[in-house]
């Protein structure tokens, strides 16, 4: 879940899936950027209603592979399309929930979290009682091909295991696990095999991701302390996290040197990398902390030179920058049908 706000979850004030507007036939819309989003151009958007998000690009730049309740779905299934939203087709299995797809082996096969194993219905909302919370459903990785054949787990913990990122290189993937008590980040080679854990503070651990050359990684903490570790423990035995705080980190691929980078406040998720590695793209309501109105910055891995890219008034989160620079995908309630309507846009970057 790369949604405070794990990577694969939106959160609930961004989408409402029983009042989404259901997806329409493919429908690419041209829009003009806000004034002041000087980095992008030629904004297009990519879906056309409903709740899409988490667009990763392919190696070749050429796919993109995502997770959409489409389809009728009360929850959120896998597709892949190619980068103008042709061609979208389901490549999970169509039962439980899925969440944090991602491309490697140069392209010939896709990772995603799914809990069809454990559940073959969509997993029950968190009681509303709890305040603004999101389940740690029970996903683990599997993995196929684009197509969607050839499926293969993995994973076989039973409890939330996902937010996969493959190594450049593309032996080791990265992702976050329940599996020893807490929210943690663990690395592992592409079968499953020789599975290290790199945090180890109490507090929920996420979101990670390989920089272009693989020798760092980034990813969003918590570490609460005195009650409110209590309270997030208590949390978490329920299977529930309350993220509405995090600042994000890197640490070195082994787990070591690991050094905040934000001290912003509020909820900064979903981050990714410039292709050249020297700055990290980010979603944040830092300026509203308890609003859902997220946008996209740029900072330097030395926390400096903080900069703003969206300033619409609506969510923007899970950024990616293709391969070669040129393109900016990331999900957002903009230009919707319906202010809870979660779309998929691609834009031209502008150095």
């Amino acid at each position: 879940m790369r949604s405070s706000l794990p990577r694969g979850v939106l959160p609930v004030f961004v989408a409402a899936l029983s009042c989404a507007h259901p997806p329409q036939p493919a429908r690419v819309a041209t829009f003009a950027a806000e004034s002041s989003e000087r980095h992008l151009r030629n904004l297009r958007r990519l879906t056309n209603g409903g709740e899409n998000a988490e667009a990763y690009f392919s190696r070749d730049g050429r796919r993109l592979i995502f997770q959409s309740t489409r389809d009728g779905r009360a929850c959120d299934q896998e597709y892949v399309m190619n980068v103008d939203g042709t061609g979208a087709h389901r490549v999970s299995t169509g039962t439980g929930k899925t969440t944090c797809g991602f491309f490697y082996a140069d392209d010939r096969r896709i990772l995603f979290g799914s809990s069809h194993a454990q559940q073959q219905a969509c997993p029950p909302k968190p009681d509303p009682s709890k305040g603004y919370v999101w389940g740690l459903d029970p996903f683990d990785i599997y993995t196929a091909k684009p197509d969607g054949s050839d499926l293969r787990r993995v994973t076989s913990y039973g409890v939330y295991t996902a937010e996969a990122v493959v190594s450049p290189d593309g032996r080791r993937i990265v992702f976050t696990s329940l599996k020893d008590g807490d929210l943690d980040i663990y690395t592992m080679n592409v079968d499953g095999t020789d599975v290290r854990r790199l945090t180890t503070t109490p507090g929920y651990d996420g979101g990670p991701w390989w920089s272009p050359d693989g020798t760092q990684i980034v990813y969003r903490a918590w570490h609460p302390t005195d009650s409110a570790l209590v309270t997030y423990r208590t949390l978490l035995a329920e299977r529930l996290v309350r993220p509405n705080r995090m600042e994000l980190w890197v640490m070195n691929a082994d787990g070591s040197n690991q050094r905040q980078i934000t001290h912003l406040g509020g909820a900064n998720f979903g981050p990714s990398w410039t292709p050249d590695g020297t700055h990290l793209i980010f979603s944040s309501n830092y300026t509203q902390p308890r609003s859902g109105n997220f946008d996209l910055y740029l900072i330097a891995l030395d926390g400096t030179g903080l900069e703003q890219i969206t300033t619409h008034t609506a969510f923007d989160g899970f950024p990616m920058f293709s391969p070669d620079g040129r393109s900016l995908v990331w999900a957002s309630n903009r230009h919707g049908a319906i202010p809870t309507e979660t779309n998929l846009f691609i834009a031209d970057w502008v150095p």
